[in-house]
């Protein structure tokens, strides 16, 4: 039987493919801006926001995308040019996941919980359970965020590349900063649903690292980056499928890593070459 028959996985497919999408564009950047830490620590920002919507009686999403964007402006306002530094991110990592912790045992022990895999599932995602509208839902913000990203990927490089040189060309280095945490912290909300909070940072970094292996031209890496997310989100759900045995979070993790190792293996990183005109 076909798997397109079954309502769930093609729900997975809708969703899946715009969180790729968005996951491949923004984790360009990520890599790019060396700012992967940033994507470490929003992925326990995304549990403790989720674990607080439920302990307080939300939707996980409202506590998803509440947390993820709010922590992506503060980081913003404590890093140079809106680029969030280790010691920024370092001086929330540890109290943002310990929060986590005390949702986690607010929502378990002072609720009624009817849905006691909630937790799990915002760990390790739960993108085969998505309903019509949720995928839909995912479809579309997923678009506004490839969308967003595009629109400022031209300035956004440059900015990323020389940001010496571009502020002295007027770009608004640390708005794009700001902009940019605030598109990587609605990813990561998103992303949360598919492949959960725990492995969120290897669909961001792992298509981005492979892309960046294989091209040294900033567009070519860009598109490159997200055709690998969403080929490798259909491999694992389909993987997920056909092996029912494996979560599709892993599975989808699983044929990112391999694709990475394998282009780690077998090709010399690159130097990028951009010239202020292709920027």
């Amino acid at each position: 039987m076909s798997a397109f028959t079954h309502p769930y996985f093609v729900h997975a497919l809708l969703a899946g493919t715009a969180i790729a999408l968005a996951a491949g564009l923004v984790g360009y950047f990520l890599v790019l801006r060396a700012q992967v830490f940033t994507g470490d620590a929003l992925s326990h920002v995304a549990f403790t926001g989720a674990l607080a919507a439920l302990a307080l009686g939300y939707d996980l999403r409202l506590g998803l995308f509440a947390a993820t964007v709010l922590f992506a402006v503060v980081l913003g306002a404590l890093g140079r040019r809106s680029r969030a530094d280790d010691v920024a991110i370092g001086s929330l990592f540890s109290w943002i996941l310990g929060l986590g912790v005390f949702f986690l045992t607010l929502y378990t022990t002072s609720r009624n919980t009817g849905n006691g895999t909630a937790g799990v599932n915002v760990l390790f995602g739960s993108i085969f359970g998505l309903s019509a509208g949720q995928a839909w839902l995912a479809a579309v913000v997923g678009a506004l965020i490839c969308l967003s990203v595009l629109a400022i990927a031209r300035p956004l490089l440059f900015a990323s590349v020389d940001e010496a040189v571009a502020a002295a060309r007027r770009v608004p280095v640390r708005l794009l900063g700001l902009a940019f945490l605030i598109l990587v912290g609605a990813c990561a909300a998103e992303a949360t649903q598919a492949v959960g909070s725990l492995l969120l940072l290897g669909l961001l970094a792992a298509p981005a690292g492979a892309a960046q292996r294989l091209t040294d031209r900033p567009y070519q890496a860009l598109a490159l980056s997200a055709g690998l997310a969403v080929a490798e989100m259909w491999a694992g759900l389909a993987l997920s499928y056909y092996v029912p045995q494996l979560p599709p979070s892993f599975a989808i993790m699983a044929v990112a890593t391999a694709v990475y190792a394998t282009v780690l293996i077998a090709v010399r990183r690159p130097h990028i070459r951009v010239g202020l005109a292709e920027a």
